[in-house]
C-alpha cells in the first residue's frame, strides 16, 4: 500500500474521449466541460450569475440534456440504459485480477485497469454522469449483515430519542428512517460486517477512477418507507448543500470545478422496482456551467421530470454520478417496499467532507477483524480486497499536519500518512493495544 505522495508517481494510461456531439456548431464538451475552464465564454463577471436565466439559457440546458449515449464510446460496459452506462460487476473483478478470459489480452493485469477507470472517468466526466455497477456487492449476505447492524443502530438511537420520530432534509417526519456517519457506526456495531462490506475493490476502484488516491468514504444510510414522497431535483455537496445566495458569490469557473471534489454513490440494500422511488437521474445535466443556480429554478424542474429517467436497481447494485447531476429521490408508491440504500459521499483528498470521521476509532474498533480477514483472503496483504479496505478505513493523505512535528523524510515532501503506519502496523502483526498507541502517538504530532 502506498501513501499519495508514491501512488501519484504511478504512470497513467492515455484517457480517451468519445466523439464529439455539436450544439450550434461547437462540440457540447467545449460548452460545458469541467475539462474547458480556459474558454473565454466561461469568463462571466459575479453579475452574470445574479441575472435571472432566460429562454436561451433554459434551450441550452435542454440541448444538452437530449444526447443520447453511444454504446461504442464505452466498450467495456454490458449495456446502456436510458442513457446510463451499465456494467457488470462480475467482469471488473474479473479485470482486477487480471482473469478476463473471454476478452481480448489486452484487458489482462494494469492495461485492463487503466483502460477501465478511464472509461468510469469519461462517463462521469464528459459522458452522462451516470454509470451503474450491477452485483457491486456480489455476496449478498454482506448485505444483509449490514442491514442487521443498521436495523440495530436505528432502535439504539429510536430508543435514545425517547421514541420521538426524526426528519430531515430529505424526507418529512415519520417517512424515512436515516443513519448520519452510518461508516462510523457500522464499524462500531458489527466489525466484522464493516470489514466485509468495505473490503470491496470494485467500489475503491470506481472511487480513484473519479477522485485519485487518498479519497475520504462518508456514509448515511436512507430507508425509505411506502408513501415516502421524491425530493425536488438538486445538485449535490458543496455547493448544492449552500443557499443560492452563497452559492453565487463563488466564481463559475470554481463551480464547475467543485464537482471533481466529490462522488456520489448509492449501494442498493434491497431490490428497487421503479415503483420504489429509485433515484431520478438527468444525464448530461452535469454539463450545464450554472446549474448550482438553475436547480432552484421552476423552468429547469420542469426540464427535469421531462428528462429525468430512473433504474431499476437488485440488492447489491450501485449507482455512481457526478455530485453537479442533476438528480432527486423519487415516489415510494408501493405498499409493501421499503426502499433501502447505504449513500457513500467519497471526497477527495484535499477536499473537505460533509460529515466528521474519527477514523483511528474505527482502525481500533475493526483492528481484530481487519487482521483476521487479511489471514483469510488469497493474496494477504497485498489482495485487491486488502488494499480496498485500507483505502476506506485510514487516512491516505499526508496534510494538513504540523511540520515542527511532523516533518516530511529527508527524500521526499510529505510526511507519513496513517494508511502508512497502518499498512506498516499490519505487515508487523502489531496488537491492537500497540497500534492504538501509535496512532494517539501520530494523532498528537500533527496537531498545532
Amino acid at each position: 500500500m502506498r501513501s499519495i505522495c508514491a501512488s501519484l508517481s504511478r504512470p497513467m494510461g492515455q484517457r480517451l474521449f468519445p466523439a464529439s456531439r455539436y450544439i450550434a456548431g461547437r462540440p457540447i464538451h467545449q460548452i460545458a466541460s469541467p475539462f474547458n475552464l480556459s474558454q473565454g465564454a466561461r469568463s462571466q463577471s459575479r453579475l452574470r450569475l445574479q441575472k435571472p436565466f432566460d429562454e436561451q439559457d433554459l434551450d441550452l440546458f435542454r440541448n444538452i440534456c437530449n444526447q443520447e449515449t453511444s454504446p461504442a464510446d464505452y466498450p467495456l460496459a454490458a449495456e446502456i440504459q436510458r442513457k446510463a452506462v451499465i456494467y457488470s460487476g462480475d467482469v471488473i473483478r474479473q479485470i482486477i485480477r487480471g482473469t478476463n478470459e473471454s476478452s481480448t489480452s489486452d484487458l489482462a493485469g494494469q492495461t485492463g485497469i487503466e483502460r477501465l477507470m478511464d472509461e468510469l472517468h469519461r462517463c462521469l466526466s464528459s459522458g452522462p454522469g451516470v454509470f451503474v455497477i450491477q452485483g457491486c456487492v456480489k455476496d449478498l449476505k454482506v448485505i444483509d449483515r449490514a442491514n442487521k447492524a443498521f436495523r440495530a443502530i436505528i432502535e439504539a438511537e429510536n430508543e435514545a430519542a425517547g421514541g420521538q420520530i426524526k426528519g430531515d432534509h430529505f424526507a418529512a417526519a415519520g417517512h424515512n428512517e436515516r443513519i448520519w456517519n452510518s461508516f462510523q457506526k457500522h464499524a462500531e456495531t458489527d466489525p466484522e460486517s464493516f470489514v466485509e462490506y468495505y473490503s470491496n475493490d470494485v467500489l475503491a476502484l470506481a472511487c480513484e477512477a473519479w477522485l485519485g488516491p487518498g479519497y475520504q468514504i462518508t456514509a448515511q444510510a436512507n430507508i425509505v418507507k411506502p408513501g415516502g414522497e421524491a425530493q425536488r431535483p438538486h445538485r449535490d455537496y458543496h455547493l448544492g448543500f449552500q443557499s443560492e445566495e452563497i452559492a453565487s458569490r463563488f466564481p463559475v469557473k470554481s463551480q464547475i470545478a467543485s464537482q471533481l471534489l466529490t462522488l456520489q454513490l448509492a449501494i442498493a440494500h434491497s431490490d428497487m422496482p421503479i415503483a420504489s422511488g429509485p433515484t431520478q437521474l438527468l444525464p448530461y445535466s452535469q454539463h450545464f456551467d450554472y446549474g448550482y443556480l438553475a436547480y432552484r429554478h421552476r423552468d429547469f424542474r420542469k426540464i427535469f421530470h421531462t428528462l429525468m429517467v430512473q433504474l431499476e436497481l437488485k440488492a447489491g447494485d450501485a449507482v455512481f454520478f457526478n455530485p453537479a447531476l442533476f438528480h432527486a429521490a423519487g415516489d415510494n408508491t408501493t405498499q409493501n417496499i421499503q426502499r433501502s440504500a447505504n449513500l457513500l459521499q467519497v471526497s477527495a483528498c484535499w477536499s473537505k467532507p460533509m460529515e466528521t470521521v474519527d477514523r483511528d476509532q474505527i482502525t481500533r474498533k475493526t483492528w481484530d477483524a481487519v487482521q483476521k480477514y487479511v489471514a483469510s483472503v488469497p493474496g494477504g496483504q497485498t489482495a485487491s480486497t486488502t488494499r480496498a479496505l485500507l483505502q476506506a478505513i485510514c487516512d491516505g493523505y499526508s496534510f494538513p499536519t504540523n511540520l515542527d512535528k511532523d516533518p516530511p523524510p529527508a527524500n521526499g515532501h510529505c510526511p507519513p500518512t496513517q494508511l502508512n503506519l497502518v499498512t506498516k502496523a499490519l505487515r508487523g502483526s502489531l496488537s491492537a493495544s500497540d497500534l492504538a498507541e501509535q496512532l494517539s502517538s501520530y494523532r498528537d504530532r500533527r496537531q498545532a
